[in-house]
């Protein structure tokens, strides 16, 4: 399936957009590591909802307001892009910072919010488990962690072994400065998110891969722990991508919970 590429733009502020499928909204908030490709889990997902995936404000080639400054505040941006951009509820799918973005969002206001999907959200800190320090990685290292199958791994390792050209380049180093600016300080979470997490009434959907060396999933306690009623899945033998490395079985898990809510 080829998306549709455009700009959106909400407050003023101006950011890249791909869409793709018919059906209920569902908005897909991607993690620190920039804007993805068109994914085969978007084509499952879009084979019944409409698929929105917009660059977050201050990464790539979306704009940079200096008033976005906290991962707090793009979670207010996107009720913003609910408010003025959907008539009705949305699903949103959140992963890793586009979860944690989605969970601050949530906490703030859940009116619009269909349902909640956070694949390995950053956003939390358990005492004595800390998150990978991805700010210090090299392309080559972070390829290495983010995949627990390596036939994952070598395409990234490939990829990452090939000059970019001066275009890709920049959008890169944007993206990196934009997730540095969102997760730096504190690293990758906010101390005041978790007891917030009570106010999350939206059905809520929390997808860990087991051997996630990014965000370890033993924190997946924490969040069973704060928001009521969430369901739960542990995919064995994956790592922090998990509707990258598990793809089918993790589009199967998510739709089923986009079709039955909370059962």
């Amino acid at each position: 399936m080829t998306p549709e590429t455009e700009r959106l733009i909400t407050h003023g502020v101006s950011v890249r957009v791909r869409r793709a499928g018919a059906g209920a909204p569902l908005l897909f908030l991607h993690g620190a590591n920039g804007w993805p490709p068109w994914l085969p889990f978007f084509d499952r997902l879009a084979q019944r909802y409409a698929v929105v995936l917009p660059e977050h404000p201050g990464f790539g080639a979306s704009d940079d307001p200096k008033w976005l400054r906290t991962v707090p505040d793009l979670g207010m941006y996107y009720l913003d892009v609910l408010d003025r951009h959907f008539s009705s509820p949305v699903h949103i799918v959140g992963h890793s910072l586009g979860g944690w973005t989605a969970a601050e969002a949530a906490v703030r206001n859940c009116g619009r919010i269909a349902s909640l999907t956070l694949l390995a959200p950053a956003g939390l800190r358990v005492k004595g488990i800390s998150p990978a320090d991805i700010f210090t990685w090299s392309p080559e290292e972070a390829a290495q962690h983010r995949f627990h199958d390596p036939n994952f791994r070598e395409p990234l390792l490939d990829a990452a072994a090939v000059p970019a050209n001066e275009e890709e380049l920049d959008i890169q180093l944007q993206s990196r400065l934009a997730a540095v600016k969102f997760a730096w300080e504190p690293r990758l979470f906010n101390p005041d998110l978790e007891k917030w997490l009570h106010r999350i009434t939206a059905p809520t959907h929390v997808v860990w891969g087991v051997e996630d060396k990014i965000v370890p999933s033993a924190y997946a306690a924490a969040w069973r722990n704060g928001i009521p009623d969430a369901r739960f899945t542990m995919i064995e033998a994956c790592g922090h991508s998990p509707h990258v490395e598990r793809c089918g079985a993790v589009a199967d898990k998510v739709v089923a919970f986009l079709e039955g809510g909370r059962r």
